[in-house]
């Protein structure tokens, strides 16, 4: 019988464990493999500690750039919008994983001498048809110079999950 390889033991746990978990387990694996190369469990255990801080940074860099496109396509499409009204909003993300959609409403806007700015209720929508669920969330929007941009401070919600 052929005993799997530790290359394939890592990537199925890798895909077991989830996003979240995956700095820990990098850690655990590169701390271990040159706490053993090395024969001194102090420099495994630094190696650990600094490849952890490292994923840990990597991973959440990168879910808010994928938050951050979100919120712009969700301010660009509302920006663009009268008061009262409604549209359908969608991005889709270079690596087509959590590519979301929904609806959005502007509920008004908000009066201020700094600047012009509007609170908008937006949906975040899964699946399909009779299985559709919606959640609604609400935001503030403002217009920058470069356009309209989320004026919330985030993550300020829960749907954001890890990133809080």
């Amino acid at each position: 019988m052929k005993t799997p390889s530790s290359a394939a033991i890592l990537v199925t746990a890798l895909l077991l464990a989830g996003c979240s978990s995956t700095p820990q387990i990098a850690a655990a694996v590169t701390g271990g493999a040159v706490g053993a190369a090395t024969a001194n469990p102090a420099v495994g255990f630094a190696v650990a500690v600094a490849v952890d801080a490292g994923a840990n940074y990597a991973v959440r860099y990168y879910g808010r750039s994928r938050q951050g496109a979100e919120q712009d396509a969700i301010a660009q499409i509302a920006g663009a919008l009268p008061i009262g009204t409604e549209a359908a909003w969608k991005i889709e993300h270079t690596i087509p994983i959590g590519n979301e959609h929904g609806q959005l409403r502007i509920v008004r806007t908000i009066d201020s001498p700094l600047a012009d700015c509007r609170e908008v209720a937006f949906s975040v929508d899964e699946g399909k048809g009779k299985d559709l669920k919606r959640a609604w969330f609400t935001t503030d929007i403002c217009k920058q110079t470069e356009g309209w941009k989320w004026a919330a401070a985030e993550p300020a919600v829960e749907r954001w999950g890890f990133l809080q």
